[in-house]
């Protein structure tokens, strides 16, 4: 099927322009909508996407036969409802006399709920006279799968089926190869005018200082519109995001515009999030990752677990649910293994990508046991790590199989040569890794931050295995974690870069490259203090910190554009463990300096951190360079602000010993006060506040449950 009219090719034609206009997205199940300011999707990254296939590619408002004029659009701060306000161009008469431009005010309104997109539109006369008004939506759905949406090419596709149209409504359809009808049925509360495959048409009687309403849908099946059934859908998303964003602790500082951030963030983990049977689990990012990610949702729970560990809960359940149990090349999976990457279109049904349940991330299995690690000391949650046990045996079964093979015990990947991911850490590019030349590697690659997270996971289960009696195995993974720790400062360091390098290569060559995967190992506990005291000295300089946050790779290294993707550019995630790490190491300043640059870089982001922006050194009065196709929001992203705030404000909860321990806390620049209502330990809730008094800061107890122990190290 295609759009007869010229004018939506030419919007398919300009479909780079829209990379670079404001994105606005709503999230809802399975289901996910991005259009422009004005509302309109042109087939561009935009559309209604369900279940990683766009349902709905063009959705064109105009207004007398002209595109409107833009007012403002935006989406509500709970991330519910988008508004576009919008205005006429000059009108052409119909059936009367015409109209000039801006008399006419249209009200967009939109909102997700239950993989259905509903949508209102009102118009309000502000001409002295009475109007007939032409209102024209326009659409198609092209079916295509997101990996299709994001560039692939395929040599068969399935086919567009007849449209349907019946009075108040179009049925549009494809018959896939898989063998699946996918459906998109537009509805409206009014009979239009002309109703075909292509568009619908309006005549609308606008009294003078008149109003009229139009009620649409957009699912995979056909219900009549309305006011009720639009305020319904509404009220239950609102209901449900209220829900979420009430989940666990919450902070609010002095400051308006931090407040803001803080908000933004908490609503854009809240939007991300889908209720699935195992808990809840945030999907990494809208457009192109909105579903299951292991490695992205691993950290988004790390980041955000001293405030709600019940996320940690539902990511841990998910990924034990589909942890791997057999050897597929494909899909790259070995028993044991944690998922990476999990996708629901047609391409992956096929096998066209290895998607489907693809477990081609070398990093996802540590970080799972990690993250088990971290949930039992944040919360002594052990009736739910002993459930866990056998996945996280599975997992270390996995890891250490994995690095017997490698002569020095190092956790490895060999690149995928079915159509998987070339490099298998959070740096998935094709030329994130390679050798101070700029030469690519030959596999297998041990990336050097991934043996701190086998370090760390080590560490973790040992402390569980005592827990349960195992003292054994406790023993061994102690002694492994040992072992790795001087293997990693043996075999990673380099003293001519005063640094460790990215990776070792297949050839046992070592990567001699300065790049931000360094703090994730400072995260991780395993650099010697000098050692670490090096690499913090090297992130802080202006070679790897431009003024917005840790460049992922140092200037002048051998690939360094700060525009790329991994070799150059800023990852709010990636900064926020290297606070992180840098706050284990003690070193606050930087904390807060990092803290600062991040909040700064927000506020010209719209309080919302976008997936990554590009790395140019910051100049005065200049904003942050976007990236042009980067994630917004995005799950890491969001969380950031929360890891970022935990490592400066030094908070650490015990909740085996009921105990919340403050060690040196500082204040981002700015803020003088800060609260942390409802933290909880245990069935227990603790209010934690912190003022700025003199040249201090001070942690005190500002209300709560009176047996949460508060230690504070000023």
């Amino acid at each position: 099927m295609s759009i007869d009219d010229p004018t939506i090719h030419e919007a398919a034609e300009d479909m780079h322009v829209a990379e670079t206009r404001a994105m606005f997205a709503l999230k809802a199940s399975h289901s996910f909508a991005v259009s422009d300011a004005q509302g309109n999707m042109l087939g561009g990254a935009e559309g209604m996407f369900r279940n990683d296939t766009r349902v709905l590619s063009h959705w064109i408002l105009d207004i007398g036969g002209a595109r409107t004029s833009l007012l403002s659009g935006a989406i509500s701060h709970d991330n519910v409802l988008f508004t576009a306000h919008l205005t006429n161009e000059p009108l052409p008469p119909i059936g009367g006399q015409g109209a000039p431009a801006g008399v006419i005010h249209v009200q967009r309104m939109r909102v997700l709920w239950d993989d259905r997109m509903y949508e209102l539109v009102q118009l309000h006369n502000f001409e002295d006279t009475d109007l007939t008004v032409l209102v024209r939506l326009r659409f198609e759905a092209d079916f295509r799968d997101i990996f299709e949406v994001r560039g692939m090419t395929r040599d068969n596709r399935g086919q567009l089926l007849p449209a349907e149209i019946d009075g108040d409504h179009v049925r549009l359809g494809y018959l896939g190869l898989d063998g699946v009808i996918r459906r998109t049925v537009i509805s409206f509360s009014g009979k239009p005018t002309v109703l075909n495959a292509q568009r619908a048409d309006f005549e609308v009687a606008l009294p003078r200082q008149g109003n009229a309403a139009l009620y649409i849908e957009v699912g995979d099946e056909y219900f009549p519109p309305s006011r009720v059934r639009y305020r319904a859908a509404a009220a239950a998303a609102r209901a449900t995001m209220r829900h979420r964003r009430h989940r666990g602790a919450r902070l609010k500082s002095n400051a308006r515009l931090f407040n803001d951030w803080l908000d933004r963030s908490r609503a854009d983990i809240a939007l991300l999030v889908a209720d699935l049977p195992t808990g809840p689990y945030p999907y990494a990012g809208i457009p192109w990752f909105s579903t299951p990610f292991g490695r992205d949702g691993l950290i988004t729970a790390l980041q955000t677990l001293w405030i709600d560990p019940g996320l940690a809960r539902g990511v841990l359940g998910y990924l034990s649910k589909y942890q791997a149990t057999e050897t597929s090349s494909f899909r790259d999976s070995a028993p044991g293994k944690i998922l990476h990457e999990t996708r629901a279109g047609e391409m992956a049904s096929l096998g066209e990508v290895p998607f489907g349940r693809y477990y081609g991330g070398v990093d996802s299995t540590p970080l799972f046991v990690m993250l088990a690690g971290a949930y039992a000391d944040r919360t002594a949650d052990f009736d739910f790590i002993d459930r866990l046990w056998g996945s996280l045996q599975a997992a270390m079964s996995w890891i250490e199989t994995t690095c017997d093979a490698n002569k020095h015990g190092f956790l490895s990947y060999a690149p995928s040569v079915t159509g998987g991911l070339v490099n298998q850490g959070w740096k998935d590019s094709n030329d994130s890794v390679f050798h101070a030349n700029g030469d690519i590697p030959r596999g297998p690659i041990a990336l050097i931050e991934v043996q701190g997270y086998v370090y760390a996971a080590l560490r973790a289960m040992a402390r569980l295995a005592d827990r349960r009696g195992e003292a054994a195995s406790a023993g061994r993974w102690r002694a492994r974690a040992t072992a790795l720790r001087h293997a990693v400062e043996e075999r990673f360091w380099d003293d001519q870069l005063a640094n460790y390098g990215i990776a070792r290569d297949g050839d046992d060559s070592l990567c001699r490259v300065r790049a931000s995967n360094v703090g994730h190992l400072l995260y991780t506990g395993l650099p010697r203090r000098r050692r670490a005291q090096q690499v913090i000295r090297q992130l802080r300089t202006a070679t790897f910190d431009g003024g917005w946050g840790i460049r992922t790779l140092a200037q002048h290294q051998a690939r360094f554009n700060p525009m790329s993707y991994h070799d150059g550019s800023v990852w709010p995630h990636d900064v926020a463990m290297s606070a992180a790490g840098m706050a284990h190491y003690g070193e606050r300043d930087d904390v807060v300096r990092l803290v600062g640059e991040t909040y700064e870089a927000a506020t010209h982001f719209g309080m919302r951190l976008p997936e990554l922006f590009c790395g140019f050194s910051r100049r005065a009065a200049e904003p942050p360079v976007a990236y042009p196709v980067a994630c917004m929001p995005q799950a890491w992203a969001a969380g950031s602000m929360f890891m970022l705030m935990q490592a400066c404000l030094g908070v650490d909860i015990d909740g085996g010993r009921g105990t919340v321990n403050v060690r040196r806390p500082r204040l981002p620049q700015g803020i003088d006060r800060l609260t942390v209502h409802s933290l909880a330990v245990g069935n227990a809730q603790l209010h934690l506040g912190f003022e700025r008094i003199g040249g201090r800061v001070v942690a005190y107890r500002a209300g709560g449950a009176p047996d949460i122990r508060l230690r504070v190290e000023q």
